[in-house]
């Protein structure tokens, strides 16, 4: 299980969760902040998909927080697929800064899932 016995988050997740809000947070506006007419970019139809996975993302981090297991799923979910609608950058010509942003988004989204699941383990019954 991802919450301790009594049912509290673990410091570890409460800080996957504070990094999934945040990241959550900062893809809401995407939407509204299109490339510029000329400009690289990705396509407005990932932007506002973008946007909706932040508002899902924000308001399952927020859930999860007390303590409800499938809202932490959700948001676990909700930053995946939007780290995973910014990976075509790497195959398109596009400046060297879009794609290291979208690595560091990659590694944060892996730190942030990882520390949201870290609950605290149990030790297997011993039998004899």
């Amino acid at each position: 299980m991802s919450t301790t016995a009594r049912g509290a988050t673990t410091t570890k997740q409460k800080v996957g969760l504070t990094l999934a809000a945040l990241y959550s947070l900062a893809n809401i506006p995407s939407a509204l902040l299109p490339a510029p007419e000329g400009e690289v970019g990705p396509p407005l139809a990932i932007l506002v998909v973008g946007s909706v996975l932040g508002v899902i993302g924000l308001v399952a981090a927020v859930l999860a927080w007390r303590g409800n297991q499938v809202a932490l799923r959700i948001a676990a979910g909700a930053i995946i697929v939007a780290t995973l609608t910014g990976l075509p950058a790497f195959f398109v010509d596009v400046p060297m800064a879009v794609k290291a942003l979208v690595g560091v988004s990659v590694v944060l989204t892996v730190v942030t899932v990882v520390l949201m699941f870290s609950g605290k383990r149990r030790l297997p019954a011993v039998t004899d």
